[in-house]
């Protein structure tokens, strides 16, 4: 068994999972299984997928169900399930991992807690620049006065998320603050997600659904959660964000009057 299952949200853009996939190859802790969870992907790029997973020195599973629009939650939910470890760590499939995420997750790791990192958003100019093996020769994590001369220009933003620190005074300074759980870059025990019945398959739309809700009712349960700021570190390859709908608002609007950790409507549903 893998000591760690990182669990990938995916639909359709291959050419930034390759990129993404990259990104896992020169990651400095080996030891994981890497799962897509594709919500609903065309046809030929299914097939596209299937052809390169045997492409790199990790174990990648192919995990899939028809398009019925978002359905993020639902798939995840699935990821969770074919997930191998007991230790699981969650991103999108358009945000390429710094070469020590998967080592700093684990090394943050602690019962009752999920730990959150930040991103980079790139801009498209920056986004263009990359290639696979520009990825695994470490481009993003040398480059950091490329990104700031852009976001200087209004383009890449929140660039200095992309500083990596080892010093751990540091780490703690920029970590007194606890911020909110990241959908694309989070970690913890299975059982602790597991405990509150999975992501909420009722969100479907963007945003709140697979983050807000989680972190509060995993807060709930007891679950604490850890910043890791300038620790597990990714950067999110360009595309246009999308805004908060009203209606995963009055949803979880629903869910913090209900005060229930447990979601009837997760991996098991009641």
């Amino acid at each position: 068994m893998n000591k760690t299952s990182v669990i990938a949200a995916f639909y359709n853009n291959i050419n930034y999972l390759k990129l993404v996939l990259a990104g896992f190859e020169r990651q400095t802790e080996k030891d994981f299984e890497f799962i897509i969870a594709d919500d609903g992907s065309r046809e030929e790029i299914v097939k596209e997928v299937e052809t390169i997973t045997s492409d790199y020195s990790f174990r990648i599973k192919h995990i899939w169900h028809s398009d019925n629009g978002f359905r993020k939650n639902k798939i995840l939910n699935q990821g969770i399930l074919a997930s191998e470890s007991g230790y699981l760590i969650f991103i999108d499939a358009d945000c390429v991992p710094h070469s020590k995420f998967v080592e700093e997750h684990l090394n943050e790791s602690s019962e009752n807690t999920v730990c959150t990192g930040r991103r980079v958003n790139l801009s498209q100019k920056i986004t263009d620049l990359l290639t696979e093996d520009k990825i695994k020769e470490g481009f993003l994590e040398t480059n950091n006065l490329l990104m700031l001369e852009d976001a200087v220009l209004g383009k890449s933003n929140y660039v200095e998320k992309g500083f990596y620190f080892k010093n751990k005074l540091l780490r703690k300074y920029f970590n007194k603050k606890v911020r909110g759980l990241l959908g694309c870059n989070f970690s913890l025990y299975k059982k602790d997600i597991i405990a509150i019945n999975g992501f909420d398959e009722r969100y479907e739309a963007p945003s709140i659904g697979e983050d807000t809700d989680v972190q509060f009712r995993l807060e709930l349960n007891g679950v604490k959660v850890k910043s890791l700021n300038h620790i597990a570190v990714q950067y999110h390859l360009y595309h246009n964000l999308q805004e908060r709908l009203q209606i995963n608002i009055d949803l979880f609007e629903e869910v913090k009057k209900a005060k229930l950790a447990y979601t009837q409507n997760g991996i098991i549903r009641l």
